[in-house]
């Protein structure tokens, strides 16, 4: 019996308890996992976009946005500036998209905690405001990433048994796709929160990557179990005592060659880890390009004939293929896209959180953590 079958039978022998579970988070967003659970089919996603956020918001927003919208994707909201929206989806003929006005936008550079009390009739805190209401079934945001970090923990809350949400970033591996979590949310962690990292970015490897029984690794100094610092070496014991196919410590050299399918570390190892293979990646690109603009006619002849070979690498290391990172852990589905997202990468993302909402990673997550046998959290 699926989950939602499960929820629709409870709701018939006990309502009050039924709705309980439902408001936990258990089967994904408070009011949304109800609904598709009473109704005995999976809606088409509603995906709220906090168009004003991002480097290059609105314009390469809304045009990400319309075509998600034309692959059929799910039904776009708009969030922002309704002046500045509707011309724009004059512009693309899409009018039929739906916007909800938000008269401020928070700015990337603002701090986190300020934007959290100014955040109400801005773009992004307008957008989480309807993923908690039950108005969206996710939220894509290109903004302030420490911003949308904070304001969906106030307002979602955690799913629980775990204590603090992650973001996930999916690497291009040699074998098929990676998992890094966490990326950026979390620079200071405790033990058991790797743990938790562990058993959502396993969750989230089932259920959109389709990986039935994905390996799990700690990223540390060596491949032995005695190496590493107190956090990791610490961690590497709770993870043992999870359900998960937790294979021990990970080289950085191990991550892009598939070793593990999830690799997890902190936020201020996963961070640095991102930034370097993204500058890693775009310069090795630029080597290419500028070796072969300065060799002969025989070097221009060899390129034009691995154009095609050249064209797939390329493709296979593009971000904007990729778009945007999960934030895992919230009672909500949340996609943090590139601060410089362009339309395809905005596309991307957006695919992204709909497939969250599609494969219910939220009650997923709270499955996985509620069947393990994790230590007590301890306090942030």
């Amino acid at each position: 019996m699926t989950r939602a079958g499960g929820l629709a039978e409870l709701f018939y022998r006990n309502p009050v308890r039924a709705l309980v579970t439902a408001v936990r988070g258990r089967y994904g967003p408070r009011r949304a996992g109800l609904r598709q659970a009473l109704n005995g089919k999976q809606e088409t996603p509603r995906i709220a976009i906090d168009a004003m956020g991002g480097d290059h918001a609105p314009e390469e927003i809304v045009a990400g946005a319309v075509l998600a919208h034309r692959d059929g994707l799910g039904r776009m909201i708009l969030v922002g500036d309704e002046s500045r929206l509707a011309p724009l989806l004059a512009q693309h003929q899409a009018v039929e998209l739906e916007v909800v006005h938000a008269p401020s936008a928070i700015a990337m550079d603002a701090n986190p905690s300020q934007a959290v009390r100014g955040s109400d009739d801005t773009s992004l805190g307008v957008a989480i405001a309807m993923l908690r209401d039950g108005l969206a079934d996710a939220v894509v945001s290109a903004g302030n990433s420490g911003a949308f970090l904070a304001i969906a923990l106030i307002r979602l809350r955690t799913i629980p048994g775990i204590a603090r949400p992650a973001i996930a970033v999916v690497f291009p591996g040699k074998k098929g796709p990676v998992i890094l979590l966490d990326a950026g949310a979390n620079v200071d962690c405790k033990p058991e929160w790797l743990a938790q990292f562990g058993l959502m970015g396993a969750a989230y490897a089932k259920a959109v990557l389709d990986i039935p029984n994905p390996k799990v690794g700690i990223i540390s100094v060596g491949e032995e179990r005695v190496k590493g610092n107190a956090l990791t070496i610490e961690a590497a014991r709770f993870l043992d005592a999870t359900p998960l196919n937790f294979i021990g410590n990970l080289d950085g050299k191990d991550v892009l060659v598939n070793v593990a399918d999830v690799c997890v570390t902190d936020g201020f190892v996963g961070n640095v880890m991102l930034k370097l293979a993204e500058g890693a990646a775009s310069l090795i690109g630029e080597i290419i390009v500028g070796e072969i603009k300065g060799g002969g006619p025989v070097t221009m002849l060899g390129a034009l004939l691995m154009r095609p070979a050249l064209r797939k690498v390329r493709a296979k290391l593009n971000y904007d293929n990729y778009g945007g990172a999960p934030l895992l852990g919230l009672r909500g589905n949340c996609i943090v896209a590139h601060g410089r997202a362009n339309r395809q990468a905005m596309r991307s993302a957006i695919r992204a959180a709909v497939a969250e909402v599609r494969e219910d990673v939220v009650g997923r997550i709270a499955e996985l953590v509620g069947g393990s046998e994790l230590p007590a959290t301890r306090e942030a």
